[in-house]
């Protein structure tokens, strides 16, 4: 009998799409041992690419405090089937997965799809997906499905460059290089070759070997920690639980206030995060042990 896969995705960009579709390229290969089937999460009013800077701040708070928006209901193709693996790829809007993926995860779908079922979860994002996928998980948990795998495919240009280039590429649509910036977000290079990520997937599920799964991926080199950035991260959830908060509870000066944020948004980049890495640089002799436990856990799909 054949093995039904699922491969769950948003992607303005077509970036995401591109990956997930061809770490499914294994399984398609098989066309007598798996079934795949492809479910684009689609939000009844989805949001503009290239964004607007006003469209593109303006959705932070919401964004952060994971408030969900309405979903087209799946197919009943999607609905009616039970699923040997799930795929399930993610992009991340202000250090938490995009407000199309929490609607699709605090929708009645979701439970229905993803109940009982091995999930191996993708993201595609500029570098900061760590505390963002430890979201994920508790939503994972919640849902009763079995986390064993994760791949984070990032953007390998520097902190700052890759400000420029995913700004660039947000707000005109362009990711090819120009002038002195590269092309913004996962290499071409890298998109193409995750279709090894498939071919080790498609391994561990043929041989009932899943538990097995997520070292050979970080063997393969799919996940990247950098401990530097999991500081900022750090940070960053805490300053953007206050701005978040203050906006949400300010309405009447909403637009104000989220021209302040995008005002200390920059700065934070551009002035708090240089001072962050400094400090990192200092201390790393003193939590040497502290960060290598660290990077082995978030490397791993276990949930603390």
């Amino acid at each position: 009998m054949k093995k039904n896969i699922l491969v769950i995705y948003y992607s303005q960009t077509g970036q995401l799409e591109d990956i997930v579709r061809n770490v499914a390229q294994p399984f398609e290969e098989k066309k007598d041992e798996y079934n795949v089937t492809y479910y684009n999460i689609k939000l009844k009013k989805d949001f503009p690419f290239p964004w607007s800077n006003d469209v593109f701040f303006n959705t932070f708070p919401e964004s952060y405090l994971q408030i969900p928006s309405e979903i087209l209901p799946p197919s009943e193709d999607v609905l009616n089937k039970k699923y040997d693996l799930i795929i399930f790829g993610y992009q991340v809007w202000y250090l938490t997965p995009s407000i199309p993926i929490i609607s699709f995860l605090k929708s009645g779908y979701a439970e229905k799809i993803l109940k009982d079922t091995p999930v191996v979860t993708i993201s595609a994002t500029r570098n900061m997906w760590m505390l963002s996928q430890e979201k994920l998980k508790v939503y994972l948990k919640d849902l009763k499905t079995r986390l064993v795998g994760n791949i984070a495919l990032v953007d390998r240009h520097d902190n700052y460059t890759s400000v420029l280039t995913i700004l660039r590429w947000l707000t005109t649509g362009q990711k090819e290089k120009s002038g002195i910036l590269p092309a913004a977000g996962v290499s071409q290079e890298e998109i193409i070759g995750s279709v090894k990520y498939g071919q080790v997937i498609e391994k561990h599920l043929s041989g009932n070997t899943l538990q097995n799964l997520q070292p050979e991926l970080v063997k393969n080199g799919a996940i990247e920690i950098r401990p530097f950035l999991v500081r900022v991260e750090k940070v960053g959830n805490k300053i953007f639980t206050i701005w978040s908060n203050l906006i949400m509870k300010k309405k009447e000066k909403r637009p104000l206030l989220i021209k302040f944020f995008k005002v200390y948004l920059m700065a934070a980049i551009w002035v708090i995060s240089p001072i962050v890495l400094v400090l990192h640089l200092l201390t790393t002799p003193f939590f040497w042990f502290k960060r290598k436990k660290q990077r082995e856990y978030l490397q791993g799909i276990n949930l603390k």
